[in-house]
């Protein structure tokens, strides 16, 4: 186990060993990720440490203890490694170089690796490229006129998108026409992913766990619903038909057994008209879209992840329910408070603890688990917290749906 361990992580000083119930897992980040990391993790008798900037921070307020400091401040890093038996991280904006430096003296099962690939978008496609995973056609670019170039030869309708700093589909413009605006002169220079637009009808998404003695568990795909390029809805599971679920599951198993990783990794695909598949999207850790996996499914992602990277056995998977995850953001946080004691039995509410929010930011998530997808559908289409489900919406879900659901109107004109 202790070679296996080495090569699966991409570690090359310093394989995981097992950590033991009792023993201190260090987080580097402690968003609502990593607070649902440390509930899960407690469960099974781990205990935690969290490294974050903020003070209060929503693992911060769950775990044994936190560290306030930056990422990248090494006396915070040196703490967290003196008090941790194991290091993980929850995001993937963390400077990867300082995770590889960690990986040197401390366990770090997820490895640096594909956490390098992931960060920069063009990287990524090389890996996905290389394992011979269908995806969109692209070219990286760092001038206009490479840009262009790649818009003509590509042709349009094209979506351009930054390399790095990937935060929920911001900086991607997707050109339709040559009247269409395009990226500012600074960020092309920086680097653009110019990929062919995708004319997909559904976008799923797969969660892989990989452990360090090499166990792979794929959960079910769920469909993915987002708004404003941030996602609103997770569907589990995903009212697809069969074949294009046993490929979608096809596609995550080549890709847990090929990368350098252990523990969760995230695969967005999007689905075509005639069931193509094409990978879209990795995230090397537990992801928003996996959340409907706490009450549906057990074990879920996150109590997966922490056996993943502990070296414990990984548990098979078993579907309890149907169910829907709805993201709760700041603008629907007073019509929530509002609605909250009159949720029915079916609607689990999980709450971060964020303080000082924006627009925009995550708050919590509501999961909705029942036997009739349709019947959820209709009772999360009248809620007041958000806003029904619009034609478009619900054509995505309708399509290619395998006669799980009716396909009526439930959108609101």
């Amino acid at each position: 186990m202790h070679q296996e361990s080495q090569e699966l992580s991409g570690q090359s000083s310093n394989p995981s060993l097992v950590v033991f119930p009792g023993q201190t897992i260090g987080v580097l980040g402690g968003g609502h990720l990593s607070r649902m990391i440390v509930l899960e993790g407690r469960r099974l008798g781990y205990r935690f440490i969290v490294l974050d900037p903020a003070n209060d921070s929503p693992a911060g307020q769950v775990a044994d203890e936190q560290i306030v400091g930056a990422y990248d401040s090494p006396l915070a890093i040196e703490k967290l490694m003196e008090k941790s038996d194991l290091v993980v991280y929850e995001f993937e904006n963390i400077d990867p170089d300082m995770v590889q430096m960690i990986e040197t003296k401390k366990p770090l099962p997820q490895g640096s690796t594909l956490l390098h690939w992931t960060r920069h978008r063009g990287q990524e496609r090389k890996v996905l490229q290389d394992a011979q995973i269908p995806i969109a056609p692209y070219q990286v670019v760092t001038s206009e006129t490479e840009m262009l170039e790649a818009i003509e030869e590509l042709q349009l309708p094209c979506v351009l998108k930054v390399l790095t700093c990937r935060h929920d589909g911001k900086n991607r413009w997707v050109v339709r026409t040559s009247d269409d605006p395009l990226p500012p002169q600074e960020m092309i220079e920086k680097g653009i992913l110019v990929e062919k637009f995708v004319p997909y009808v559904k976008e799923i998404s797969v969660i892989a766990a990989r452990s360090i003695s090499g166990e792979i568990e794929v959960y079910p795909p769920a469909m993915n619903i987002h708004r404003n390029q941030i996602l609103h809805m997770t569907i589990s599971p995903a009212p697809i038909k069969e074949g294009i679920r046993m490929r979608a599951e096809q596609i995550a198993h080549q890709l847990a057994s090929q990368l350098p990783f252990v523990g969760v990794l995230a695969i967005k695909m999007f689905v075509l008209a005639d069931g193509t598949i094409w990978v879209n999207k990795l995230a090397p850790r537990p992801h928003n879209s996996g959340h409907i996996t706490m009450d549906t499914t057990n074990p879920c992602q996150f109590e997966q992840f922490v056996r993943a990277v502990t070296g414990l056995p990984l548990r098979k998977l078993v579907q309890k329910n149907t169910g829907i995850m709805v993201n709760l953001f700041v603008e629907h946080q007073e019509a929530f408070l509002n609605e909250l004691t009159k949720l029915p039995p079916c609607a689990k509410v999980h709450w971060y603890g964020k303080n000082g929010a924006k627009e925009g930011r995550k708050m919590g998530h509501i999961n909705f688990v029942g036997d009739s997808l349709q019947d959820l559908l209709e009772l999360i289409n009248e809620m007041p917290i958000w806003e029904p489900l619009s034609q478009q919406e619900w054509d995505a879900i309708c399509s290619i749906a395998n006669n799980q659901i009716e396909c009526k109107r439930l959108y609101h004109s």
